[in-house]
């Protein structure tokens, strides 16, 4: 299986990052401790549904001046124009990691020609470790995780793409599948994409039992307890 179906990327994508997470530890035990990110990420536009999309991965920096001429920057760029267009399925979302180390952030990557780039290339939008800027200005529905934000690009450029990039601990591969909102970001392994779906249905039931008991009226810890052991017993 190399993409999840329509139906299941619809049904993925109406569901929020945690519970992704919580459905994941169902379906994959061993994933209970990775695959996510660790840390906080600046969400830049909240009220934005989750995003779900196949990776494309790069690596930046913003510390020093480019060492390259402008012809081999210029041949970089155009090739990752067409890695970002037919790298991988679509839609997708660009994971792009900060390597300046100690002061990552230095410079921003993303801002208005960035995001609106990568919208019109199929991207939903982005995870990064870096820092970005232009906020009010960025592509209108591009969702935007992010380490830091700040005002200058610095000496920002590309370094590589198609890589491995590691974005607060959460490991990512080209054409990864994963799902994102304000919580964060994980990577949804397509083998058990369904396994997923399936899990997250039965979370939701068994959540129901104990949620309804929470906020009907005449609440009581005898009635919490019996609803926590009908939870249980829902497969």
């Amino acid at each position: 299986m190399t993409q999840a179906t329509t139906a299941q990327l619809e049904a993925l994508a109406r569901l929020d990052t945690p519970t992704i997470c919580n459905a994941l530890e169902l379906a994959t035990p061993e994933r209970r401790g990775y695959g996510y990110t660790v840390k906080p990420l600046v969400c830049c536009f909240p009220e934005l549904a989750p995003m779900l999309g196949y990776a494309r991965t790069a690596t930046c920096r913003a510390m020093r001046p480019i060492s390259r001429d402008k012809a081999q920057v210029r041949k970089q760029r155009f090739e990752y124009l067409d890695y970002l267009a037919s790298g991988g399925p679509l839609p997708a979302i660009s994971v792009v990691q900060d390597l300046d180390g100690s002061n990552i952030g230095f410079g921003a990557f993303w801002g208005e020609v960035q995001t609106n780039i990568h919208k019109a290339l199929g991207c939903l939008g982005t995870i990064t470790d870096g820092s970005v800027r232009d906020i009010p200005m960025m592509a209108p529905g591009f969702q935007v995780l992010a380490g830091s934000i700040g005002p200058s690009h610095a000496f920002t450029h590309l370094v590589e793409f198609g890589c491995d990039v590691v974005i607060h601990g959460m490991h990512v591969t080209s054409s990864d599948l994963i799902h994102a909102d304000r919580h964060g970001a994980v990577v949804i392994p397509l083998e058990v994409v369904q396994k997923v779906l399936d899990a997250a249905d039965l979370l939701a039931r068994r959540e129901a039992v104990i949620l309804d008991v929470c906020k009907a009226p005449g609440f009581s810890v005898a009635k919490l307890k019996q609803a926590i052991g009908q939870s249980d017993e829902i497969h």
